[in-house]
């Protein structure tokens, strides 16, 4: 049997299986297993930085650390625009309207390019303040403030990847997306030590270097990315004529996409206000949180790419007009990711330390991590209840209430939480401190309430009415606009 062979085996494309009738479990298999393997590639661009990093210095480990938010902070904002694309991508070909799908991800493409522009702007000029502001240390600022203005300088190529595989999925095709991370994942691994450390007759650039590797491996994909869109050989096509930005179809695009960034801003500046807590104890506390935060989107791989799945499904479904084959896989979702993440958890749990070992040789950085782990293991589970029923909210256009569910767990749960157990003197509370393990144990107690909340919402069913395409679109709306602009699929 070939390669070939033997991985079509294993992963089914969308001509393969119907996500909108038939069985639930194995369409929502096979669309979600690619996706965790591409996050677990997008992941290993990080692991990489942080592998090699954690070699280099300690200092350079905490300045990834102070970068990494930063970076999920930038994307957040503006990754609301692919979000959108996929969903209206989703429930247009769950409607079988191809036009439609063809013209949706036409403009998201043009209004991701615009707003990745726009925030690579931003980002390269602020960052270095936004990061004094979240305490980097001066040690550490300087090698964080460059890897972030090196990111913002080719955050256009970074969010292009990201619109690739959002619109794709949109359609059902997980597994074209895959195949391009896998390709750029491997130039990334390649080359990052040798900008690192200067191998060869490189220069010694340390943690510039894995940015600058980071961005050109970016590049690459979005290159490739674009190519197959435009061809239009590999699930939706996008059209040249068609991207020019439509003011009136990007009220549909902002309806759906601003809560998406709502919601991913809100995770971002938790982290980074967490960054902030975590700063008031040592480099070793800040850099073991660091290796935390990296193991956990390792962990939560399956979870993540489930909840795609599950967006996915719930879109053509909802598009389709059949809600409750949407909430059967949701919920099989939340079961199985449970079971899964829980039995992670307890793996995570015997094993903290020797995973914390593998990042860094320091010994006070890996009994950091390893309590940062113990304490967050047991709810594993509970992530992944929360993502399934999230995913199946954006799925059908209910943006704003994922959104909703994601600020209270991190806003009003996390930060106080953690503020209150690690420095309970700052708010006033007559209690004994926990130093940095009453920030881990805020993490296990807000995980839990994330699932708690998300269950409890979506058993309410308000999202079973939502149709996102219905909102006037380019050509049918009462102020005139172009009617050629968009196609009809009548």
């Amino acid at each position: 049997m070939s390669v070939r062979e033997r991985l079509s085996s294993v992963f089914k494309g969308r001509d393969e299986f119907d996500l909108t009738d038939g069985s639930i479990g194995k369409p929502l298999f096979y669309l979600s297993l690619p996706i965790v393997v591409t996050n677990l590639l997008q992941t290993a661009y990080n692991l990489a930085d942080t592998l090699w990093l954690g070699r280099y210095s300690t200092e350079a480990l905490a300045a990834i650390s102070f970068a990494f938010p930063m970076v999920f902070l930038l994307f957040s904002l503006g990754m609301g625009i692919t979000v959108a694309g996929s969903v209206l991508v989703a429930q247009h070909v769950g409607a079988d309207e191809e036009g439609k799908a063809e013209y949706a991800a036409s403009q998201t493409v043009s209004f991701a390019v615009i707003a990745s522009l726009i925030l690579g702007a931003v980002g390269y000029f602020l960052v270095g303040d936004l990061l004094g502001l979240l305490g980097a240390s001066p040690d550490v600022l300087p090698g964080a403030t460059a890897y972030m203005r090196i990111i913002s300088s080719g955050l256009v190529f970074m969010f292009g990847f990201f619109v690739f595989t959002a619109l794709l999925r949109g359609y059902g095709d997980t597994i074209t997306p895959m195949l391009v991370m896998l390709l750029t994942v491997v130039v990334n691994i390649v080359i990052d030590p040798f900008l690192i450390f200067g191998w060869w007759i490189f220069p010694e650039l340390g943690v510039a270097g894995a940015a600058y590797a980071t961005i050109f491996s970016r590049a690459l994909a979005f290159v490739v990315g674009m190519a197959i869109m435009l061809r239009g050989h590999r699930g939706v096509q996008i059209v040249p004529s068609q991207m020019v930005p439509n003011l009136s179809y990007a009220r549909k695009i902002v309806r759906i996409g601003v809560p998406a960034s709502v919601e991913m801003t809100g995770r971002s500046l938790s982290v980074n206000l967490m960054l902030v807590i975590v700063g008031l104890f040592p480099t070793t506390v800040v850099a073991g949180y660091g290796i935390g935060v990296r193991v956990f989107s390792v962990i939560f791989l399956p979870a993540i790419a489930v909840a795609r799945g599950v967006e996915t499904m719930t879109g053509q479904n909802i598009g389709a007009g059949k809600p409750d084959r949407a909430a059967t896989a949701a919920g099989l979702a939340a079961k199985y990711m449970f079971v899964i993440l829980a039995s992670m958890g307890v793996f995570v749990i015997l094993a903290a330390r020797p995973i914390a070992t593998v990042f860094t040789d320091d010994p006070a950085v890996i009994a950091t991590t390893a309590d940062f782990l113990r304490w967050v293991a047991p709810t594993f589970g509970f992530i992944g209840v929360m993502r399934a029923y999230n995913g199946s909210f954006r799925g059908a256009g209910k943006t704003m209430t994922a959104a909703a569910i994601s600020i209270l767990m991190l806003g009003v749960i996390r930060i106080p939480v953690a503020l209150g157990l690690a420095q309970p003197d700052i708010l006033g509370l007559p209690i004994p401190g926990f130093e940095s393990t009453g920030i881990w144990m805020a993490f296990a107690v807000s995980n839990t309430a994330g699932a708690i909340i998300a269950y409890l919402w979506y058993q309410r069913g308000t999202w079973r009415d939502a149709d996102p395409r219905g909102d006037p679109v380019a050509g049918d709306d009462e102020e005139g606009a172009d009617a050629s602009a968009a196609p009809t699929d009548d």
